[in-house]
């Protein structure tokens, strides 16, 4: 089965079809409205055959990774959406902007600040636009904690705490050469964008410390977990955590006259606040799809995605400062 009815709707090419592909971006694609699930991209041909069977996808819409490049002729598809570990973002990313496609790369954007002006490049150069796959931009809680941020119902904020955890972690995102790090790379950098819409500034400086592994041998060439400090402006600072060996989850905000948290935060589904003034009382929402319509959206009125590649890149800048205050245990400077 697939969302059926393809007129006006721009087609989406998953590249990667791993769990979050499987278990959230194709559901997702069975409810938008502005764009659905056209073709896909996988080295795995039996992967190939059962997405082929159950999306009903025709097999001229089915590439693997060395018949990539031959999406450019196929009109059946307007947007690649980059699934891959982190490592191989940039490389699709830029192979997906040659081929006149339109991107979304999930996050984190890239490995190094470097490869992020590639792919911004390689997307400008091509006239087609860029976004990173921020799903929180459109969920209503975090919108509510963004507001509260811009519109000050409880005076300034003074201080953020976002913290960020699973304990179950395995295979790629454990390979510093494929996921550039550890959790946060993949979870931190949730604290780092919530502490940054929430109070609509930017970090200026970081320091951080490496939390002692508890499992050495799960964790030989990426941390198992960290905690950092982002000094922001007017004196704000933000106290974030992250881990590959803990559960949390949670964005909370100080005012001067009184207070918002998410917990969980962060999840695919089930966000709750509360507020000094009590519960936010939000819906639910299927935040992958409204990510994906808004996208689709965004290229057929000619209008800026809120989520750029300008962001991703300020997110993977922010990431290797923290990294390198860890690494030395000094305060750096975030230019």
């Amino acid at each position: 089965m697939n969302n059926m009815n393809t007129e006006g709707k721009l087609g989406i090419a998953l590249v990667g079809l791993g769990n979050y592909s499987e278990n959230e971006l194709a559901p997702a694609l069975q409810e938008t409205q502005h764009c659905y699930l056209a073709g896909l991209v996988t080295g795995s041909p039996d992967k190939a055959d059962k997405w082929k069977k159950k999306y009903n996808i025709p097999d001229k819409n089915i590439y693997d990774y060395k018949t990539f490049d031959t999406i450019k002729d196929n009109p059946d598809i307007d947007i690649v959406y980059v699934v891959l570990p982190n490592a191989m973002h940039a490389e699709y990313v830029i192979r997906a902007a040659k081929a006149g496609k339109h991107v979304i790369c999930e996050k984190p954007m890239a490995i190094t600040v470097e490869e992020c002006d590639q792919m911004i490049a390689a997307c400008a150069a091509a006239g087609k636009m860029l976004s990173i796959g921020y799903r929180l931009h459109f969920e209503p809680h975090n919108l509510g904690m963004m507001r509260i941020g811009k519109e000050k119902p409880f005076g300034s904020i003074v201080k953020m705490t976002a913290e960020n955890g699973m304990g179950d972690t395995k295979g790629w995102r454990l390979d510093k050469v494929l996921a550039g790090g550890g959790p946060l790379m993949d979870l931190g950098i949730y604290c780092v964008q919530g502490c940054r819409y929430t109070t609509g500034m930017e970090p200026v400086a970081v320091t951080a410390k490496e939390a002692a592994k508890t499992n050495p041998e799960k964790f030989t060439t990426v941390e198992e977990g960290l905690s950092w400090v982002m000094e922001f402006p007017d004196n704000i600072k933000a106290a974030c955590t992250t881990s590959y060996s803990k559960e949390m989850n949670k964005l909370r905000a100080e005012a001067q006259n009184g207070w918002a948290e998410l917990s969980p935060a962060y999840e695919y589904r089930g966000i709750k606040g509360e507020t000094s003034k009590g519960k936010m009382d939000f819906p639910q929402v299927n935040q992958q799809a409204k990510q994906m319509d808004d996208f689709a959206d965004a290229i057929k009125n000619k209008r800026p995605t809120p989520v750029p590649g300008e962001m991703g890149r300020q997110d993977v800048k922010i990431l290797q400062a923290i990294y390198k205050a860890m690494e030395s245990g000094q305060r750096v400077e975030i230019i």
